[in-house]
């Protein structure tokens, strides 16, 4: 697959995975899960997906991790559904994206400089 077919796929993939993964969330503690990237492996054998939430209590993202590996099978069954031009559905990895959290920490620290 070119490359240019795999970045439009890892977008495709990351816009249908917001809304699934949102709709198939069942936690009352997280209630918006914002996927922030998806790079899928040439051979399309697997997909990472990066995410964040709106709370960043290490505790919490424990729990949002656990909650996706949870609803996993799910997720990657109505993906299958919605992206039907795939040979082969890709194993989903969800990894937290710790960028955003890590931005938050270096603003606070800069604006405590100030």
């Amino acid at each position: 697959m070119s490359s240019l077919s795999i970045e439009r796929l890892n977008s495709l993939v990351q816009r249908e995975l917001a809304i699934i993964v949102n709709k198939e969330n069942k936690s009352q503690e997280i209630n918006y899960y914002n996927i922030t990237e998806v790079k899928i492996t040439r051979d399309l054998s697997y997909a990472t997906v990066y995410y964040t939430i709106l709370n960043d209590d290490p505790e919490v993202i424990n729990k949002a991790q656990a909650n996706l590996d949870k609803i996993n099978k799910q997720i990657r069954k109505e993906l299958a559904i919605k992206v039907n031009n795939l040979r082969k559905m890709p194993e989903l990895i969800f990894k937290y994206d710790e960028a955003l959290a890590y931005g938050n920490k270096i603003d606070k620290l800069l604006k405590s400089v100030q």
